[in-house]
């Protein structure tokens, strides 16, 4: 069912607007209420949003989780900072693909306000100064005019949640329809989904024993395929590859693969390849 995105600079007031509206929902509907957000995950915030990478990772874990979590009889909250217009934009073709509503609590503050409740905080909860400042700097405003903005609910510290027009805008509204690169295709053979299946696997698993041996710079062969895994790529990307990011790349092509099915099952391989190199610049 539907999913909430709280979006704020640090220290808005977000996850205490989040608890109020799981109150809300757990008192007034039969639904179960999940919050997903950055506590859930044991980061150290100041280490994660100080690195591209890290926060990155993170955004992507908030992002599956979310995925596993929405479904036709609960709510979802996401309490995060969601301060990027693309990663919202994310979440909107995830909430079409699921085809359920969203709306989007914007927990406004000034800068002033958000240093001094930061300060307010357990010495452990804290953000840096210069964390905060940074991510108040990088932070790009929800405007209602984006579809992916919309339905947006804006107010500051001393409003009250409107929660009866937060359910209208879940409950009485219908989900944005899925566009055709978000709705499944008829599937080309019935031995397409085998095949998918069972090439890509094979191609993750050489990837993976390629790096027992191979160095930056070289070019890894796979078997099936004509394109070559550049090493270089892979290193840059991630020190290495691991197999939580393999799995996931792997899983992403699938999806879009099954969308978009080919006629010519032989050429899976060399797309995957392809996908794997464009992945990682």
């Amino acid at each position: 069912m539907p999913l909430i995105l709280m979006c704020g600079y640090p220290c808005s007031g977000k996850t205490r607007r989040a608890n109020e509206l799981k109150e809300y929902f757990t008192q007034n509907t039969e639904r179960k209420v999940h919050i997903v957000g950055d506590e859930g995950q044991g980061i150290d915030k100041n280490s994660v949003y100080a690195d591209s990478q890290k926060e990155k990772n993170l955004r992507g874990a908030l992002r599956a989780e979310v995925e596993r979590k929405v479904s036709k009889d609960d709510i979802v909250i996401l309490d995060s900072l969601n301060y990027i217009k693309g990663y919202r934009y994310e979440l909107f073709c995830l909430i079409k693909h699921t085809q359920t509503p969203h709306c989007l609590v914007y927990c406004l503050t000034s800068t002033d306000v958000s240093s001094e409740w930061n300060k307010g905080r357990e010495a452990d909860s804290q953000y840096t100064q210069e964390i905060l400042d940074a991510l108040v700097l990088r932070f790009e405003a929800p405007d209602s005019r984006n579809r992916w903005d919309s339905p947006l609910f804006t107010f500051q510290q001393e409003d009250s949640l409107p929660f009866e027009a937060i359910c209208d805008a879940l409950f009485k509204r219908k989900a944005p329809p899925p566009n055709q690169s978000t709705q499944s295709q008829p599937l080309s053979s019935t031995n397409f989904l085998y095949e998918l299946d069972k090439v890509t696997q094979d191609v993750l698993m050489a990837v993976l024993e390629s790096q027992k041996t191979s160095v930056p710079g070289d070019l890894v062969s796979i078997p099936g395929a004509t394109e070559k895994i550049s090493f270089i790529l892979a290193c840059l990307a991630y020190l290495y590859l691991n197999m939580v990011e393999l799995r996931k790349l792997r899983r992403q092509f699938i999806s879009y693969t099954k969308m978009h099915p080919t006629e010519n099952i032989g050429q899976i391989a060399n797309m995957f390849v392809q996908y794997l190199n464009k992945s990682m610049h």
